[in-house]
């Protein structure tokens, strides 16, 4: 095997990661024009203003929560900021549908909290008016408390490096915390909060199980209704060409932001400095702001979920939901290892052979996550059923064989759907981990005599193996979750934990979809405890040094 030969198979991956999206985009040109005149009239401009409306508030509230939590706990100390700096990042292991789920349970009519309300004041059933959770208020408050994360995690990160001299200039000029806190380190901290923000819109956009539960019709709920509820591929094409659109105008704008990213100033970080004590209100007021969202994102789901599990009479070791587990598994441990080494393969192409070819290498292969799975299920089917169909016509023509569908009724077409979605996860993980080896370690081990493929196998991947690992638990935990693509693309024989949890709520069997969820949950919080052990042991090293500092001072 020679470098050559691996740099084939690089664009290959780029290839195959690319194909879906331009059969999407060619399927909605070629189709009939009296479908898009339809799709115009009617359904198009009720898709349009929910995801806009959808994004405009998830936009505000990530912003909002992520920037102001972090800011708190960077900036200052009061009680319980070393556990809820680690702790805010928990919401991420929640499915945004999971967490409609629960909170459906809880606040619905027959729920708990109207039960206890009713029976409290004596209200009867129409006697009294409570916010519905079902609406497009409703997913957006979901979505918003388990995507403000991407912002909290970068907006943490880019406080923690910022200059702190500016901010302590201004406050020396007279400027109050909060307005110092405005005009100077948070338009130092604009282009993180920027990409973070863009980070959950794209989630946004692509979530179906939520805004489906919820009744909220929006280009992904379009894509699934137009081809399964009406059959119409035409229009369900049409409708993901629109949706792309709009994914890579957000993709543009999130490499854009970071693009414009600099380092605010020199001197002494907020990381390294003594942070002021709030005491009293001002102490108690942080508390809530950074502690309320942990309550809502992750302590009420967990409880709730875990009461709705209890009496269900679901068992989870029963051979049914072993079955579900192992597909999942399999399916999610097979699509994230061919994921992790397209990535490799990809980020080695690029690191050996830098240039413009490289570049435009790693931008197709991680256009996918800015593709929601929707439109890459699309992309797929539609060129896949019409080989299908073109092949089962040959071999019944010219063999009198009926083969059917044997692509586009497999699991290995759901591989390709996650391996396109999921490979920028594991390219960023992987490049994160090889940007940290010299370029000369390169030079040294050719000169020893090892190719293409034996620098590879003898030097890349032994230096990156945690990022390797890590990438692979990524898709691992991304895969056991994704919905839209699994739903369009699963045979009908082959059930995984997130479709049975779909398939329940939309039965309005709530008590019976905790159990699978708790499970997607259990698995989601494996990279966000990896997460908040980093995070943790960031916060034991600050603390080692301010405690030398001290000590040399004394």
């Amino acid at each position: 095997m020679s470098e050559t030969f691996l740099h084939r198979l690089a664009w290959i991956v780029v290839i195959l990661c690319l194909a879906p999206i331009v059969a999407a985009a060619l399927a909605a040109f070629t189709g009939d024009l009296d479908t898009w005149r339809n799709v115009l009239s009617s359904v198009l401009p009720r898709y349009t203003a929910n995801t806009l409306k959808l994004v405009a508030i998830v936009a505000v509230g990530t912003a909002i929560i992520g920037a102001g939590s972090a800011w708190l706990v960077t900036v200052y100390r009061f009680p319980g900021v070393r556990i809820l700096e680690v702790t805010l990042a928990l919401p991420l292991a929640f499915p945004a549908y999971v967490m409609a789920y629960a909170y459906t349970h809880m606040l619905d009519h027959p729920g708990p909290v109207q039960t206890a309300l009713r029976a409290m004041m004596g209200w009867g059933p129409r006697e009294y008016w409570f916010p519905e959770v079902r609406s497009l208020g409703g997913a957006a408050a979901m979505l918003t408390i388990v995507l403000y994360p991407y912002v909290y995690l970068l907006a943490r990160a880019s406080f923690r490096q910022q200059s702190a001299n500016a901010f302590l200039v201004a406050r020396t000029l007279g400027r109050s915390p909060a307005r110092a806190f405005w005009r100077v380190a948070l338009p130092m901290a604009r282009p993180a909060i920027a990409g973070g923000v863009l980070l959950a819109i794209m989630e946004t956009i692509a979530d179906f199980g939520t805004v489906a539960f919820f009744n909220v019709q929006t280009f992904a709920t379009g894509i699934y209704q137009a081809w399964f509820s009406l059959g119409d591929r035409a229009a369900a094409a049409q409708l993901a060409l629109c949706l792309l659109a709009f994914a890579l105008l957000l993709a543009g704008l999130e490499r854009a932001s970071r693009g414009r990213a600099r380092t605010a100033g020199r001197g002494g970080r907020f990381e390294t400095m003594e942070r002021p004590h709030l005491r009293g209100a001002a102490a108690a007021g942080a508390f809530a702001f950074c502690f309320l969202p942990v309550l809502l994102g992750f302590v009420l789901p967990v409880v709730m979920l875990g009461v709705m599990a209890v009496g269900s009479g679901q068992d989870l070791f029963s051979s049914r939901y072993l079955g579900f587990m192992s597909n999942s598994l399999v399916l999610a441990s097979v699509a994230s290892v061919l994921t992790v080494l397209g990535a490799v393969l990809v980020g080695f192409r690029a690191r050996t052979r830098p240039g413009r070819a490289s570049r435009a290498l790693v931008v197709g292969a991680g256009l996918g996550y800015a593709v929601p799975g929707g439109v890459i299920a699309v992309g797929l089917m539609v060129p896949m059923a019409a080989f299908d169909n073109a092949l089962d016509a040959v071999m019944r023509e010219y063999f009198g064989i009926r083969t059917g569908l044997l692509i586009t009724g497999s699991i290995w077409l759901m591989v390709m759907a996650y391996v396109v979605r999921f490979m920028a996860a594991a390219l960023n993980a992987y490049d994160s981990g090889m940007a940290t080896v010299p370029y000369n370690l390169d030079a040294i081990g050719r000169s020893l005599g090892q190719p293409g493929p034996g620098l590879l196998r003898r030097v890349h991947l032994p230096v990156a193996r945690t990022s390797v690992l890590t990438a692979l638990l990524i898709v691992f935990v991304d895969v056991m979750k994704e919905l839209p693509a699994t739903l369009i693309l699963h045979p009908f024989n082959f059930q995984t934990l997130a479709v049975q949890a779909h398939r329940l709520a939309s039965d309005e069997r709530l008590a019976e979809a905790a159990v699978p969820s708790l499970v997607l949950v259990a698995f989601g919080l494996i990279p966000v405890l990896i997460l908040c052990r980093t995070l943790g042991r960031d916060a034991q090293s600050r603390r080692a040094a301010r405690l030398g500092a001290a000590i040399s001072a004394g």
